[in-house]
């Protein structure tokens, strides 16, 4: 069996805790490898490296940063194959799914590329007699990134490359299900000429999460996860000094009017609900059709082709829909909310509960579920599934519907299908959620906006990626100059003023 290896100071290091999890193969159920689970030594250890590297790093102009950024993208672009089968084999996600992931990943290093530009100050000259005034943007120090599993190649990306663009060291906590890109990526990263112990990858648990909190050197923390553990993060992280952004659970409401293309909204609400399995921050989980005739409509197109789902293992190349969910307790989470959706009256109209693989028994797929009459109070409207669920709740009107989307404690993204413009903008302009959709299920921004919810999605006021993220990975720094000829002999005890 493979033993994985932390990345620390440029080389590959096996764990000194004693402690490992396993890495499954959810397509098989079989454990494939053991990754190390760091204590907090270990990250001390590679925070020391980072501490020490980083000052050199940050004296290097942004230009060279931003090459290092360029190469990298040649890089990945190079290993697209190597790295998304390896995130295939440790998540489940079918091969173009994967690409997906690294794709998305790659868009933010390319912004990246423009850190010249991004971290240029401002400059005011004669702000007083013969006084000039000018900022600079300066990094922080030592970072740290902890990422989730869904994702194992973009939002470790998301955070790493504007962190080390900004002339910071980035220490990354990746998932331990899926760790394997993450790895990749640190390795390929000093390919591209990155000094070695400026990314470090450090597995492991809620040990090394803590580490992380604690320590008085790492001065920003970035969290993709669940609410709860984003906001154990936030105020311990916060209440160490540090600059904390996390990103936490969703509940994503796709409302569809009764002026929709119902064959569009239909296909949108397949691809961002079981895409993935399910295992997505952005995905659609609840549609919401305005009036009992659309809600037939729909469900009208959206059955067979909800029935109609290839599932299945990435080996099976472009011919599957999605594969499985990441472990046996996701997969068992799964299953006990379904019954849960069935034992408080919602209606089950397509039941994927008895779907199996020949062959693949004791891996963790999970069939293609589609309720109808779900009520707010029951758990599969209140709860973040995170697999292939979706749920219809049907509105009466569209003030009706918008009060779902808007009173929900997840305000991650959302979605409406019209037609009609002044829906659409009225839509856009009261909703209360991070990322809105017109006719786009899965409203994602591109790398230059920026990705970020609102309410119990997100905590702390930058969002990730876009100008955002050169915010929050750089300090700025004012100074007020003024040079000898004609100052004043003497002391000045008052506050200066302008004259």
């Amino acid at each position: 069996m493979q033993e994985l290896t932390h990345y620390i100071g440029g080389q590959h290091v096996k764990g000194t805790s004693g402690r490992f999890a396993d890495v499954y193969n959810p397509a098989t159920g079989d454990v494939q490898a053991k990754v190390p689970l760091a204590n907090a030594d270990e990250l001390a250890k590679a925070v020391e490296i980072a501490q020490n590297a980083q000052p050199d790093w940050a004296a290097v102009n942004p230009q060279r940063r931003a090459r290092v950024m360029m190469a990298f993208v040649g890089l990945l672009h190079r290993d697209m194959d190597k790295l998304a089968e390896a995130l295939s084999r440790e998540h489940g996600k079918t091969l173009p799914d994967a690409k997906g992931d690294v794709i998305r990943g790659l868009e933010v290093v390319e912004y990246c590329i423009g850190a010249p530009q991004l971290l240029k100050g401002e400059f005011t000259d004669s702000a007083g007699p013969g006084i000039d005034m000018y900022s600079m943007k300066q990094p922080l120090g030592v970072t740290a990134g902890i990422t989730p599993f869904n994702f194992p190649a973009m939002i470790p990306m998301w955070m790493f490359a504007p962190a080390i663009v900004c002339g910071n060291a980035f220490i990354l906590k990746p998932s331990e299900r899926d760790p394997s890109v993450p790895l990749m990526l640190a390795e390929l990263m000093e390919e591209a000429g990155l000094p070695k112990g400026i990314l470090q990858v450090v597995n492991g648990d809620k040990e090394a999460v803590d580490a992380i909190l604690d320590h008085d050197v790492i001065q920003s923390i970035g969290f993709v996860g669940s609410t709860p553990i984003a906001s154990y993060i936030y105020s311990r992280g916060c209440a160490q000094g540090k600059r904390v952004q996390c990103f936490g659970g969703a509940k994503n409401h796709m409302i569809i009017m009764p002026d929709a293309d119902m064959d569009q909204a239909a296909d949108a609400l397949v691809g961002a609900g079981y895409g993935a399995a399910g295992e997505r921050c952005m995905a659609i989980s609840v549609a919401v059709p305005v009036g009992d005739e659309t809600a037939d409509r729909l469900l009208e197109k959206l059955v067979p082709r909800v029935e109609a789902l290839k599932v299945g293992p990435y080996t099976s190349g472009n011919d599957v829909d999605y594969g499985p969910v990441v472990t046996a307790a996701a997969k068992a989470n799964i299953e006990r909310l379904v019954q849960s959706g069935i034992d408080q009256g919602a209606k089950l109209v397509v039941d994927g509960r008895d779907f199996s693989l020949q062959g693949y028994e004791e891996g963790f797929f999970v069939g293609a579920h589609l309720f109808d009459n779900v009520t707010k109070d029951m758990d599969i409207y209140k709860t973040e599934i995170f697999g292939p669920v979706l749920s219809t709740v049907r509105a009466q009107s569209y003030k009706e519907a918008l009060s779902l989307a808007m009173d929900h404690e997840y305000g991650n993204g959302t979605a409406i299908f019209t037609r009609d413009g002044d829906t659409a903008r009225d839509f856009a302009n009261r909703i209360n959620i991070g990322m809105v959709g017109i006719n786009v299920p899965i409203p994602v921004p591109l790398a230059y906006h920026t990705f970020g919810g609102w309410k119990k999605s997100v905590f702390g006021d930058l969002n990730q990626h876009g100008p955002d993220a050169f915010k929050f990975y750089t300090r700025t720094k004012t100074i007020t100059s003024r040079w000898p000829s004609g100052i004043k002999e003497g002391g000045e005890f008052s506050i200066p003023v302008m004259e």
